[in-house]
């Protein structure tokens, strides 16, 4: 409980507890129409350094409900004393009055709507619950994107791709308990395989298969113009979508590379609508904007708010 003058500072656990998958998902289509419509403003993240090549990244977004800004920091040398390499929280603020309402963990705030947008993709581009998911990648993306997958399709079987085999092993034990049939994977893609999702840094594509219209594509790790997860072949042969296609195109190493027509990239709004061709393939290219992020502001207040914990603080 809090008291009228205090502000509610939320832990990773409960900003997680706040942020179910599927209620997430709600959260993001509703955004993804107001964003493309312009009215959920969501400017370019500034970029500031910090010490041993660390930065700090800000990013506000507003709507008619609620402003947000999330300032995260990521420090690439605090692995090597003990720390997480990012640090970061999103506060919240009331539209009307700019009275500060919730902070939330910004790490997990990321990982939960990052996830998010990856099911909302599956459930809006892919034509019935798959029943087979391959990961490539065995980081924290993956661990957040397991998570949201057994959320939402518990017991599907899921292959996991990691740098080796022993890695991906190693990652399928860490989450035997999420009651998915976790397969540790090397080499190709296995054929009957119906979404891939890329959630790797790699500068080199780790997926370049010829595109396939029974076949969904992820790509979310690859974040720098210099990176690119996914080949050419995969991307000339598939329509394409973008969570944010105008931050696309300076972030999507990828679909860069590639050389795309940036006008033939369609928005996460368009898939939700069901705006493409079911019978082509689909390519799925995630970059984040704070417009998700406000998306995620609203379903962790309206949880919060619906356990009366903040009836005294928001009066």
């Amino acid at each position: 409980m809090c008291s009228a003058t205090s502000l509610p500072v939320l832990s990773a656990r409960q900003t997680k507890d706040l942020l179910p998958i599927s209620l997430l998902c709600q959260a993001l289509a509703a955004a993804a129409e107001e964003y493309m419509a312009g009215r959920i403003r969501s400017p370019e993240r500034q970029v500031l350094p910090l010490q041993g090549e660390g930065v700090l990244l800000s990013m506000p977004a507003t709507a008619h409900d609620i402003g947000m800004h999330k300032l995260v920091n990521v420090c690439p040398h605090n692995t090597n004393h003990g720390l997480p390499t990012i640090h970061g929280v999103v506060s919240v603020y009331d539209a009307a009055n700019g009275r500060p309402l919730l902070i939330l963990d910004g790490p997990t705030v990321t990982a939960q709507r990052t996830a998010a947008v990856s099911m909302l993709a599956i459930q809006s581009l892919h034509s019935r619950s798959p029943q087979h998911v391959a990961l490539i990648g065995s980081g924290k993306q993956a661990s957040g994107h397991l998570d949201a997958l057994a959320e939402l399709f518990p017991g599907i079987r899921v292959d996991v791709h990691g740098l080796d085999l022993a890695s991906a092993t190693e990652f399928c034990r860490q989450h035997a308990e999420l009651g998915l049939v976790l397969q540790p994977k090397a080499g190709r893609i296995a054929d009957e395989v119906e979404v891939v999702i890329m959630l790797t840094t790699s500068k080199v594509p780790v997926y370049n298969e010829a595109a396939r219209a029974d076949r969904l594509l992820i790509g979310v790790g690859a974040f720098r113009p210099d990176m690119a997860e996914l080949g050419p072949l995969s991307i000339a042969g598939s329509q394409l979508f973008s969570d944010d296609p105008v931050g696309a195109r300076h972030e999507a190493g990828d679909l860069i590379q590639a050389g795309i027509d940036w006008s033939t990239v369609s928005s996460l709004a368009d898939a939700v609508a069901g705006r493409f061709d079911a019978d082509r393939p689909r390519l799925f290219k995630s970059v984040g904007t704070a417009a998700w992020d406000l998306a995620a502001a609203r379903c962790a207040l309206a949880n919060y708010s619906s356990s009366g914990a903040t009836d005294e603080c928001r009066g």
